[in-house]
């Protein structure tokens, strides 16, 4: 953790409520975020934590509440517009296009960086051919970064899970994103692919200066990489500060972690 490297808040969440019919997914929820954080959204589940993801990157319209990035105040907005402004997010259930190579599921991340007309990119003439070298170039750094060189043009469906995860990583990643939110990126790994994601969490925060909001459920994992921490219980923030000041929370202890913790 590294609390001396936070910059202003980038990310503003302000009473924030969703509910779908007459059931209440989220209730008045604040918290922000700042620049360069590692901040971490934790609860049971239910707890609402991968629909605040949902609001924060236009999936889901919040009924009240106001989210600001940089400065700039939404009631809502659409994904794409969320994208432009330089959000990404990875998904608790990969959402990978199976059938085709790492290489080109990263590529798919860059399509709001390409400027050149459809036309041109499939004549790969002139002036779309030299910005597709220079986007390929950029996703060949991400798959170094994330150390899958090996299985560069392998079919992502024929890879192991944990590495499934890294591309999925890549492809955020190639989007270039201010503000990166993952979706319990750890989940259903074992130990030493935990291990890997942490590092890699860790680097692009600190090599990358990309801020990262994530969902997690292993603790162990939320308490060593965190800045901050919001604690989220029934749609309702329980619990919010630094990893050590959320341990010690005894409404946290007692709604997720446990006494034995």
């Amino acid at each position: 953790m590294t609390q001396g490297k936070l910059g202003d808040v980038i990310l503003d969440v302000k009473n924030i409520s969703l509910a779908f019919g007459g059931v209440k997914a989220l209730t008045d929820i604040s918290f922000d975020v700042r620049e360069h954080e590692i901040r971490a959204i934790i609860g049971p589940n239910g707890a609402g934590k991968s629909s605040m993801l949902n609001c924060i990157n236009g999936v889901y319209t919040p009924q009240h509440g106001t989210i600001t990035f940089r400065g700039q105040t939404f009631d809502h907005m659409n994904s794409r517009q969320v994208a432009e402004m330089g959000v990404a997010r990875t998904f608790q259930n990969l959402a990978l296009f199976k059938g085709m190579s790492v290489l080109d599921n990263i590529m798919s991340g860059r399509n709001l960086k390409i400027k050149s007309n459809i036309l041109l990119q499939a004549l790969r003439f002139g002036p779309a051919q030299r910005e597709e070298i220079r986007h390929r170039e950029f996703v060949e750094h991400i798959i170094d970064f994330l150390e899958i060189q090996a299985h560069r043009k392998t079919p992502v469906g024929q890879l192991p899970y944990g590495l499934q995860k890294r591309v999925d990583l890549g492809r955020a990643l190639a989007m270039e994103p201010q503000v990166l939110l993952l979706d319990e990126p750890m989940a259903g790994m074992n130990v030493e692919e935990k291990q890997d994601m942490c590092r890699f969490v860790l680097d692009i925060n600190d090599e990358f200066g990309t801020t990262v909001v994530l969902i997690e459920h292993d603790m162990g994992v939320v308490m060593d990489i965190s800045d901050r921490v919001v604690v989220l219980d029934y749609g309702r923030k329980i619990g919010d500060g630094t990893p050590d000041a959320v341990r010690k929370n005894e409404e946290v202890v007692r709604a997720y972690l446990g006494t034995s913790h």
